[in-house]
């Protein structure tokens, strides 16, 4: 039997498969291409982002009006050569104030879209800053310029979230996402303010380590007692508030501006509802006012006289200014 050779155009590729192999062709183009597109817009969003504008501030006094108004602060780390800005709602004139204030780099960051931030989110290089921070009041934004990957920006806002608070830098350090080596980093960057016993609320005092609503309550109607307090440890004058809750606390505290009890003005009704005066040594100290030239009117005198015990002189002379001045004769 005969063998039939194919003609020349039956060994030819037909026509729909020339069309399939010039579409996959197209198609492995087009994909490169998009892809090519998608990375150069990713390295632009990202670029972006890591150079925000920046306004150079050199004036000191200008730099003080300008930061404490915008609610910004520009501060230096040892380790970086430019100064950044921290955004904030009323940190800004603070820490203006502890910042040196010959140059500033002021760092603005453009708005943009939640696309673009979930472009940056993902695909910018981890870079970190350091700067002056409350890890109680920071934002993700910040803890993420911090060093941190956004899980774990996102893991500290939840414990703050819970009812978690910082009290101390060690509490940071002992957070689960900071490693050893980033809080060593940051250590000197943490800024806990302090609870200032003058201007605190109870909400404050509440938060403090073994300070439930009841003491909370006792140390601000004490507070009121006294017109202001004038040393920490007055707080152990506080009905069972003894040496050791004192101690549990003591570093967490300050009496930024201590009260200064007007002694030696006040009338007999007013002076004897304080603590450490009453209604005897009260009408004694009138007496003690009338009778004594000013310049012998101290607290050490008063207690010479009878009129405080020993006790009651040690804890109200550190409250008292001197007397006032003599008035001149005319």
């Amino acid at each position: 039997m005969k063998k039939t050779v194919p003609a020349e155009e039956d060994r030819r590729p037909s026509a729909t498969f020339r069309v399939g192999a010039i579409a996959l062709v197209f198609l492995i183009i087009g994909y490169q291409l998009a892809l090519f597109v998608y990375k150069a817009s990713v390295s632009a969003v990202v670029a972006h982002r890591d150079r925000p504008d920046t306004v150079y501030v050199v004036d000191p006094a200008l730099a003080r009006k300008v930061l404490s108004g915008s609610g910004m602060a520009a501060h230096s780390g040892p380790d970086t050569t430019e100064s950044t800005v921290i955004a904030g709602s009323d940190r800004g004139s603070e820490m203006a104030g502890q910042a040196g204030l010959d140059a500033f780099t002021v760092r603005r960051d453009a708005s943009h879209s939640p696309q673009a931030q979930a472009v940056e989110r993902r695909f910018a290089p981890r870079r970190y800053e350091s700067f002056p921070f409350n890890p109680n009041t920071a934002t993700e934004e910040e803890f993420r310029r911090l060093g941190f990957s956004e899980k774990q920006a996102q893991a500290i806002l939840h414990y703050r979230e819970k009812g978690g608070r910082f009290r101390r830098r060690e509490d940071f350090a002992r957070s689960f996402v900071v490693a050893d080596s980033v809080f060593e980093r940051l250590e000197p960057y943490i800024r806990i303010p302090k609870v200032d016993l003058n201007t605190a609320d109870s909400a404050a005092f509440d938060a403090l380590p073994g300070i439930g609503p009841f003491y909370a309550g006792r140390m601000v109607s004490y507070r009121r007692e006294l017109g202001g307090y004038s040393y920490p440890e007055q707080l152990m004058d506080i009905w069972k508030f003894d040496r050791g809750k004192y101690d549990a606390l003591a570093d967490l505290i300050v009496v930024s501006k201590p009260y200064r009890y007007p002694l030696w003005t006040l009338p007999e009704d007013s002076l004897k509802r304080h603590p450490y005066i009453r209604s005897y040594a009260a009408h004694g100290i009138v007496l003690f006012r009338s009778a004594s030239p000013q310049e012998d009117w101290t607290v050490e005198n008063l207690v010479k006289a009878g009129i405080l015990k020993p006790e009651q002189g040690a804890k109200l002379s550190p409250c008292v200014d001197g007397a006032p001045a003599p008035t001149p004769a005319r």
